[in-house]
């Protein structure tokens, strides 16, 4: 049975009329520079104060410069990250229809996602599927015990990181030391495991298209193919893999509730022609009564809840068939 997800079938008007039109209009792959993200070593928070005030200090410039960096000495394990895309690759090397079936995995019938259902060109058509999953959901995969385990083990460890990080990043803001282990639980946020299969058309499409990101930060493990393109000074550049490193970015709510001292980069993949990519995301994100207040005045943004923000990003999705995001929230 067929593995890879029905993407001429089911896109088919799309590449037949859209196919030569969008070789001039949306030149997917270029000659961009290649980053490196800032490198950031986490263990020199345990080494005294003079340190500590150091990490802190690049921390927040790297998020409010580049919205991306790199974290090394993690505290997540290498062999439990080789583990995940183990799992991770055996999911997705199961039948399409298996992982269509609305009860894949014992998972609502959205966890399995592909290509982009509201699509009307290759340019916003992602050559890519993954599963999107609930921290609050994963007990629910009892069949699957080493997928289930794995992604348990990942998603406890990657909480307590990004805990970590939105403490230090929260400290160069005046905002409490509490504030996200109030207004974060160990069950609001979300997991997803990413698989872009090679791409015959990846000059003329994205593996997944430009967004930014609905959370406070996320947590990114990839291997080493690359296609990861973040918008620096208004174009796309590349940004190098580095097998020791996660990469780190920040979130809309975190710019909203930074009063737009750090930013919430658009960013995109772009897939590779000859060999598939895998990588696999932690969002932190708050309970969805958490209402998010800019940390300083005059505000920029107005106070909005979890809940009402993901609210207009379905209905500006359903209406326009893209993301608004934080432009809604101006004042």
């Amino acid at each position: 049975m067929a593995v890879e997800p029905p993407f001429f079938k089911k896109y088919k008007a799309i590449f037949q009329s859209s196919a030569d039109d969008e070789k001039e209009k949306f030149p997917m792959v270029e000659v961009f520079e290649e980053f490196e993200l800032p490198l950031i070593d986490l263990s020199h928070l345990n080494l005294g104060p003079f340190e500590r005030q150091k990490f802190i200090e690049q921390i927040a410039e790297a998020a409010s410069e580049w919205g991306f960096f790199q974290i090394v000495n993690h505290g997540i394990p290498e062999e439990l990250l080789g583990r995940l895309k183990h799992e991770q690759m055996k999911v997705f090397q199961q039948p399409f229809d298996t992982k269509a079936n609305k009860n894949f995995l014992n998972l609502s019938a959205h966890t399995y996602r592909w290509g982009n259902p509201l699509a009307t060109s290759l340019s916003n058509l992602s050559w890519s599927e993954a599963l999107h999953i609930s921290v609050k959901d994963i007990s629910k995969m009892d069949e699957y015990y080493n997928l289930r385990s794995t992604i348990e083990e990942c998603a406890a460890k990657a909480d307590l990181l990004a805990q970590k990080l939105a403490e230090c990043l929260a400290q160069n803001l005046g905002i409490k030391p509490n504030y996200f282990q109030e207004n974060c639980s160990s069950s609001s946020s979300f997991l997803r495991m990413n698989r872009y299969p090679p791409c015959p058309h990846s000059s003329m499409m994205p593996g997944f298209i430009p967004h930014t990101d609905t959370d406070f930060l996320t947590i990114v493990s990839q291997d080493q193919v690359g296609g990861l393109q973040l918008k620096r000074d208004g174009r796309w550049v590349s940004v190098k893999p580095n097998p020791q490193a996660l990469v780190i970015n920040i979130g809309d709510l975190f710019q909203a509730l930074s009063n737009g001292i750090y930013k919430s980069i658009t960013h995109r993949v772009v897939a590779n022609k000859e060999v598939e990519r895998y990588s696999a995301a932690y969002f932190y994100c708050p309970t969805y009564e958490t209402v998010i207040e800019s940390c300083s005045k005059p505000g920029l943004y107005r106070n909005f809840s979890f809940k009402e923000y993901r609210e207009q990003i379905e209905k500006d999705v359903k209406a326009t068939g893209d993301k608004v995001g934080l432009s809604r929230f101006l004042l």
